[in-house]
């Protein structure tokens, strides 16, 4: 006997879920095939039920009701109780809400945003763009990481987490997870194929698209005007000619600003040049002989350059590699309009989830303040001047631009330079 009736609608991915859970828990559940999606829940008899007008939404037989997929989809298994789509202990229960929430938050959500960046229904931003795919990437790596060590995501057994991952990761091997991250996330893929073979789930589930490339947004094509014909010019009524003095209407109405001038200018002229530094750097290898910090130590202006170490605040937060060397990439990009001044080289040392960002500048006068405070995020890190004639501030320095650096007993594996 039916528990109550669904509202859902063949498009929505987390109606599926609640007729996997039903299905795989044997629990009868009637869908409304009358359901009109944005007709039937603007009705005034819907609305006297649901007032949110949102699907999946769930009506039990005595007049029960719920809306919110996954609460919908936690109470229909609950009337399964033998099926263990809920754990067997409250621990197993934690866990599996953990796991639903954090691949619907940390993933899902994601591939809802991404869907209308890249079809044009909202505007483009490629920033964001960029944040929610590495974030899906984090997000399977976590994924990747616990599945490769275990069959499901809880226990030994399928659980609602596993028909709610299938849901989600199912929808987005359509959208962004694409075949090279496939192939970086073995695991991820075969749970996906392992729960939308189940027998009893594969008409729900229905076959998997997978894509070769991540969608990308496609800037609309501009329809190009034909061009009408310009009417012959009419001849041209000579005037006398204006008086010097009335030139001056031709002079715009508000001055244009004045230019300021970088107090780093003013500065001395230095025997250091940073173009040429810049460029032995690239050419050269760092260390050994007629190596690029042999040519650093010969044309070293002590007086017109400084040397700085430079270490992020805020390492705890930090957690996967690529995402703090994004970190830093970004730090560079905002220093842009020093780049005259500075020269940088900066990297990750660690472990995903235990690293720090450290490095050194080579930046113009004896202040830092003035080179690196037109980046915005500047006091997110510390600095301190580097003494070269102190063998542990020299090694350090050397360490930093040969991205041989060790601190800690963490190792460098990743970098960027500014130059």
């Amino acid at each position: 006997m039916s528990v109550g009736t669904l509202y859902t609608s063949p498009g929505d991915k987390t109606g599926k879920l609640i007729k996997a859970i039903a299905a795989f828990g044997g629990v009868s559940v009637d869908v409304d095939a009358n359901y009109k999606h944005m007709e039937t829940n603007k009705t005034p008899e819907f609305l006297a039920k649901f007032p949110h007008g949102k699907i999946p939404a769930f009506e039990g037989k005595g007049g029960f009701r719920l809306f919110e997929a996954v609460v919908i989809a936690k109470y229909i298994a609950s009337l399964a109780p033998n099926s263990g789509l809920l754990g067997t202990s409250a621990t197993d229960a934690a866990l599996i809400d953990q796991w639903t929430h954090f691949i619907e938050l940390e993933f899902d959500l994601q591939t809802t945003m991404i869907t209308p960046l890249v079809n044009g229904r909202i505007p483009y931003i490629k920033p964001l763009h960029n944040i929610l795919l590495e974030r899906q990437e984090r997000t399977l790596t976590t994924l990747n990481k616990h599945l490769t060590e275990n069959t499901y995501l809880v226990g030994e057994r399928i659980t609602l987490a596993d028909l709610a991952f299938a849901v989600y990761i199912q929808r987005g091997v359509s959208i962004s997870f694409d075949a090279p991250l496939r192939a970086k996330f073995p695991a991820v893929v075969r749970l996906l194929e392992t729960i939308v073979n189940q027998p009893q789930l594969k008409d729900i589930y229905g076959e998997t698209t997978y894509i070769e490339k991540s969608l990308q947004f496609t800037p609309p094509v501009k329809e190009k005007k034909e061009k009408e014909p310009k009417p012959a010019p009419a001849p041209k009524e000579k005037k006398p000619k204006a008086k010097e003095v009335e030139e001056d209407d031709d002079e715009p109405l508000v001055p244009a600003e004045p230019k300021v001038k970088n107090p780093l200018d003013d500065l001395p002229k230095s025997s250091l040049n940073l173009e040429d530094w810049k460029r032995a750097y690239s050419n050269k290898d760092t260390r050994g002989k007629d190596g690029a910090l042999e040519w650093f130590y010969e044309h070293f202006d002590k007086e017109g350059y400084s040397l700085w170490r430079v270490d992020f605040k805020y390492n705890n937060e930090l957690t996967q590699i690529f995402m703090s060397s994004n970190q830093i990439g970004g730090f560079f990009n905002r220093l842009e309009a020093s780049r005259k001044y500075l020269f940088g080289s900066m990297g990750v040392l660690g472990q995903a989830n235990d690293s720090v960002i450290s490095g050194a500048l080579i930046a113009r006068g004896q202040d830092i303040a003035p080179v690196i405070n037109v980046a915005p995020d500047w006091e997110s890190y510390s600095y301190a001047k580097i003494d070269i004639s102190d063998p542990a501030q020299k090694e350090f320095f050397e360490g930093a631009l040969a991205w041989d650096l060790k601190i800690d007993g963490k190792e460098w594996v990743d970098g960027k330079n500014f130059k």
